[in-house]
């Protein structure tokens, strides 16, 4: 069975949601708004009014007033800081490290990766993680941080990835859970993370921590091991030769076993000295206690720690450096470290742990801060740790600085406050740590990002000059950015334009020169940058903006709702709800306010002046009032027209009236991350969002049945399988669910499954369908409900051979308006050889959905090559992200000689160009798949261009891009396998 069996469930187009900037600057210039008695609007107007006064107080903007058409007060009470100026509208420059040949860089890194010796192979990756940061999918940062931590050697670097790794989980969400509690496995368990040593095998093994029985267990044994200690040391103290004093206070030793603790030990007692006759010996003035000096002497016969008190052991630890025992030191170091378990004892015990030097007992410390993130970013107590550079220097003696360890907490900063003084400190310690280039260029460049931020535009520049002088080239636009920000527009134009003449240009080259032009020249280059990237939000917002300026507001909505199309994020939402406003078109405005507020719950508009949730309250007197009733049959209308914000904003107004119920914030996620937008592409299009919606619904649960469903979703998407599949058959000992059996068939299906297996999947769904699912179902609403299962239940029919029965299920799922059953039924019908009946399908589901870019490609499948190509461009221009018409057209350019046979079989991951064309024909080829690599670097695509510049001979270029998609996918073993060809041929040409 393929891996796309239940990818229909995965891809709704919510791409980068999380990553959206606040939307606009505003004009300022312009007038107060008018207010009218007029009924609704004068209250309307009122409450605006009252709202915004405090945010308004500490504005020095003035801003101009609407131009609207029909009830002024409405309008100008929703719009209080006016409309959007294209004037001052601007792109973010992006935090993070960016290539001007992306694919090259890539490459080079597999390379290093692959070539350096073992012990170097954990830093290589993390310099991948910076690099692979910058990308939409968050699957490919974790990966790579998942093999920094898989190669690290030493007990630091542990700590800190491990904590990293937790923290991108997001565990801190999820009620009951402690910082210090452990997955299972090695690569994040916290007392794995203490052990030094190189031993990547056994990283994704299962830990050793114990369950509570152990713990019990443990506990009699440590009895066990305290009385036998008490007994032996009575027993040694009767061979005792020799006595310490400490005022009147005599301490019974034996000589020999004291020796053995240090050398000054051993030369004072054995080297000729007066206490080496001496049976008693004044300690007096040597600054130790009598409690402690016990404490040495029960330690140098036993062994053992774990009587003392933890400030006799503190007190041990300070005699141990002081008179350099280190082996006594080792021992008080790692029991210190095994007892720091809560952030109090961290707190306390930090600061002995750095006076002292004690390696593992600071990394003990270390570790509970890190995992308390990014609540502990918060603590300026903790933040006193990691800020100034005293902070690091006393971390470096202690051998716990490091760049990976600045670089977490930066990142974490930055995204809690991009502004704060605590960000600029933290970037200030990891530029400190910065030796090598790339993490020169990354510290500097994230520095000017920041000061830029906080419109402190000269430091800004010196920052960019200094990751540009570390060989950073995309932190020219920083430097542009702040000339132009201190009054040098020309200046800036003139770096821009020597930028593209120097390059390879790309699109977000002239989207930042457009920032310094004026009229059509403006216009050229922000329409150049979309051809080259059409994923960049800047030119569709500027072009709108300017429509909506010439009173175009209806174009300014179609040319915004390109990128909505494809690419749905905050700024692009909130800007579309005030061209719905201007045009009161208030239930559209609600809706894209409602959808960008699930995708950034705490979202500011207005440049920051105005919270989302305000905005919603304003505009809810003005739409049609929905019970939940009503609010089940909208969202069930939208899913099945494939209205994705439509079914989000529907979402989000129903846990308005119920915020606990665990299972609208599931279905929430579903929305986000799992529902299927017809395709066969798994796509991850809002993952902060969905698994932030997951936790939720997992917080709030009734049950504990239901609890495990969720953290089971969780732990699968997570890419933990094998343990959610646990999670699922916990929860089905307690209940029987429909969701319970959904996970569990979902996570066996996410593999190359044999016939026996496809079988089981197939019983898992039809137990789904026979279980009540939760309560919520009633009439053809509830049936919604089972809506995926039976259309995936299709999909394993198909995979398994069982046409009609998969027939059957996509026809009741059509039944009750799943629209997205078009698709799998156009597949049974094509199977069977009946490929009008399919194109019909498709046609139908192409009418009937809102988003149809999918559509439009699947149906290029059922029908004649012109056709097909017409349908693909339509494809591309609704949605330039999907990949398969580039490959079609590439291959298409190809076998133009051949009898149109279905591409979709020519582009598998085993292609290889069938028929050798003419040089022009193959470099058609690969430009079209370079067009869109450019600005998707995707696997795929990076592979069979590879294919056909093997075909041309030119292995130098296959071997680069063959490297580039293995740094994305290191075990794609097609493309290992035509490396492995292309590098033997690139030695046979250098012989």
């Amino acid at each position: 069975m393929q891996h796309n069996i239940f990818t229909t469930m995965r891809s709704l187009k919510i791409m980068d949601g999380c990553k959206g900037t606040q939307v606009f600057a505003v004009n300022p210039t312009g007038a107060t708004p008018t207010q009218t008695n007029a009924g609704v609007a004068d209250k309307v107007a009122q409450s605006a009014h009252s709202r915004v006064n405090s945010v308004r107080s500490r504005s020095n903007w003035s801003f101009q007033a609407p131009n609207p058409t029909g009830n002024n007060a409405v309008v100008d009470s929703l719009l209080p800081y006016g409309l959007p100026s294209s004037d001052l509208i601007e792109p973010q420059i992006e935090p993070c490290l960016k290539s001007v040949d992306f694919v090259e860089t890539l490459a080079d890194v597999y390379r290093r990766v692959e070539n350096c010796p073992q012990f170097e192979k954990c830093k290589m990756y993390v310099e991948q993680c910076a690099i692979l940061r910058g990308l939409s999918d968050p699957k490919l940062f974790r990966r790579s941080l998942r093999s920094a931590r898989q190669h690290a050697v030493d007990v630091h670097t542990k700590v800190v990835l491990a904590a990293w790794l937790r923290y991108e989980r997001r565990e801190d969400e999820l009620v009951g859970s402690s910082s210090m509690t452990c997955c299972g496995r090695n690569v994040e368990c916290p007392k794995a993370s203490l052990v030094a040593g190189y031993d990547p095998e056994s990283v994704y093994d299962s830990c050793g921590c114990s369950g509570s029985r152990s713990e019990e267990a443990d506990g009699d044994v440590d009895g066990e091991m305290a009385e036998e200690e008490c007994s032996t040391s009575k027993e040694d103290e009767d061979d005792a030769d020799m006595s310490f004093y400490i005022g009147e206070d005599e301490i019974r030793c034996v000589r020999y076993k004291i020796a053995s603790l240090s050398t000054p030990f051993r030369t004072m007692l054995y080297g000729g000295f007066t206490e080496t006759r001496r049976e008693k010996i004044n300690f007096t003035q040597n600054g130790v206690s009598p409690e402690a000096m016990r404490a040495v002497a029960v330690y140098s016969r036993t062994g053992k720690l774990d009587s003392f008190e933890v400030r006799i052991v503190l007190d041990l630890l300070s005699f141990s450096n002081r008179f350099c025992c280190d082996e006594l030191k080792s021992a008080c170091d790692a029991h210190l470290a095994s007892l720091v378990c809560e952030l109090e004892d961290a707190m306390v015990l930090i600061d002995y742990g750095l006076e002292e030097m004690a390696y593992l007992l600071v990394a003990a410390c270390l570790q509970v801060f890190l995992r308390e993130l990014p609540n502990s970013v918060h603590n300026p107590n903790m933040m006193r740790l990691f800020c100034s550079s005293e902070a690091r220097q006393r971390l470096a003696i202690a051998g716990h600085c490091s760049f990976v360890l600045y670089y977490f907490l930066s990142q974490i900063a930055m995204e809690e406050d991009m502004t704060s003084n605590t960000t600029v400190m933290l970037l200030e310690r990891l530029g400190e740590c910065a030796t090598e280039s790339w993490e020169k260029q990354l510290a500097f460049h994230q520095l000017g990002v920041v000061m830029l931020e906080r419109q402190e535009y000269k430091d800004a520049q010196c920052w960019f000059e200094a990751a540009i002088e570390a060989g950073h080239v995309y932190s020219m636009v920083g430097v542009a950015r702040a000339k132009y920000k201190r009054g040098h527009k020309y200046v800036a134009y003139k770096q821009m334009n020597s930028l593209i003449s120097e390059y390879t240009p790309v699109g977000w080259m002239y989207q930042e020169r457009s920032l310094y032009c004026i009229g059509k020249e403006k216009m050229m280059d922000l329409n150049t940058a979309t051809q080259l990237d059409p994923t960049l939000t800047y030119p569709y917002k500027f072009r709108a903006v300017s429509l909506m300026e010439d009173n175009q507001i209806e174009s300014a909505i179609k040319e915004i709702d390109k990128i909505i199309g494809f690419k749905v994020t905050p700024d692009c939402l909130e800007l579309r709800a005030w061209f719905s406003i201007a045009l009161e078109d208030f239930e559209g405005a609600l809706r894209d306010v409602r959808a960008l507020l699930t995708l950034e719950p705490n979202y500011m508009m207005f440049l920051g002046k105005l919270h989302g949730d305000h905005l919603v309250d304003l505009l809810h007197p003005l739409v049609q009032q929905w019970s939940q009733a009503d609010c089940w049959m909208q969202l069930y209308d939208r899913w099945s027209s494939v209205d994705d914000i439509g079914s989000l904003a529907v979402v989000h107004h129903m846990l308005e009236n119920d915020p606990g119920k665990s299972l609208l914030r599931f279905r929430q996620s579903l929305l986000l991350l799992r529902i299927s937008d017809v395709t066969d592409i798994d796509r991850l299009n809002c993952q902060k969002s969905a698994m932030h919606s997951l936790r939720l619904a997992r917080n709030h649960s009734t049950s504990e049945h239901e609890r495990l469903v969720y953290d089971g979703w969780i732990l699968y998407d997570t890419g933990h399988r094998e343990e959610a599949l646990a999670k699922a058959e916990e929860s089905i000992s307690l209940q029987r669910s429909f969701e319970a059996f959904f996970l569990k068939a979902y996570a066996l299906a996410d593999s190359n499954l044999d016939s026996e297996s496809s079988t089981y999947v197939i019983q898992l769904l039809e137990e789904a369908l026979k279980c009540p699912s939760d309560g919520l179902r009633k009439g053809q609403i509830g049936n919604s409900v089972s809506l995926q299962a039976l259309n995936n239940l299709g999909s394993v029919y198909v995979d398994s051979d069982k046409l009609d029965l998969a027939a059957d299920c996509y026809t009741n799922a059509l039944n009750i308006k799943h629209t997205r059953a078009h698709q799998g039924l156009a597949r049974v019908y094509n199977l069977k050889n009946q490929r009008k009946a399919a194109y019909d399908e498709m046609t139908k589901l192409i009418e009937k959905a809102r988003n149809n870019a999918s559509a439009y490609e699947k149906r290029s499948e059922y029908c004649d090559r012109d056709m097909a190509k017409s349908d693909l461009s339509m494809a591309t221009q609704l949605d330039p992200l999907r990949t398969y018409p580039y490959r079609y057209r590439a291959a298409e350019s190809e076998i133009e000689k051949m009898v149109h046979l279905r591409v979709c079989k020519l582009l598998t991951w085993k292609l290889s160009p069938p028929v050798l064309m003419d040089d022009h024909k193959e470099a058609e080829a690969i430009e079209e798949l370079s067009k869109v690599i450019a600005f998707k670097p995707d696997l795929q695509l990076l592979h069979l261009r590879a294919a056909f510049h093997e075909s041309m001979n030119d292995f130098v270029s296959t071997v680069r891009d063959c490297e580039a998609a293995l740094c994305l996918d290191p075990s794609h073993g097609d493309t290992q396998e035509l490396y492995g060809k292309a590098r033997e041929r690139v030695n046979e040409q250098q012989r």
